[in-house]
């Protein structure tokens, strides 16, 4: 079963920690701590339009249900939008590895969360697991089908 977006949470969580436009990672983050039984993901949102885009994005999910907190930036439709999970954390394993980074990595933003070593290449960048790279080519593949049938706009999930 794929989730579905909540437009309505995912505005009035947007609203609450002040998301903004270029941060999904720090906005997802925010949003964790604000709903402490959600869980954060990490992973592609694939844009159905002309030509198809693809980007590395974060959100959370709660049960069913997507939350993005940086959906009223999108200036999107909920039916062009696909999401794609590589890496999922729950609000305890987000903070201690947050807080693990600042120790380690001081002088490095620890967002994007990547988890262990060895990564694996998707695209043109090393980062992540066997599951980012899974997303990454079911992402990209979701790209193709997109410009191949030419159906923009016709559904979200993952």
């Amino acid at each position: 079963m794929s989730k579905i977006l909540d437009v309505t949470l995912s505005m009035e969580v947007a609203k609450r920690i002040k998301s903004k436009a270029t941060k999904c990672f720090d906005n997802a983050y925010k949003a964790a701590l604000l709903i402490e039984e959600s869980v954060y993901v990490q992973g592609f949102l694939v844009f159905a339009s002309a030509p198809c885009e693809m980007v590395e994005y974060g959100w959370l999910e709660l049960g069913d249900r997507i939350i993005d907190p940086t959906f009223p930036h999108l200036d999107r439709h909920i039916e062009t939008l696909y999401y794609f999970p590589a890496q999922r954390l729950t609000v305890p394993q987000l903070k201690a590895t947050i807080e693990e980074s600042k120790e380690d990595y001081p002088e490095d933003d620890p967002l994007p969360v990547y988890g262990e070593a060895p990564y694996e290449y998707y695209g043109d960048v090393m980062l992540g697991g066997a599951d980012y790279a899974a997303a990454f080519k079911d992402a990209e593949a979701k790209c193709r089908e997109i410009e191949q049938t030419g159906e923009w706009g016709v559904g979200s999930g993952e």
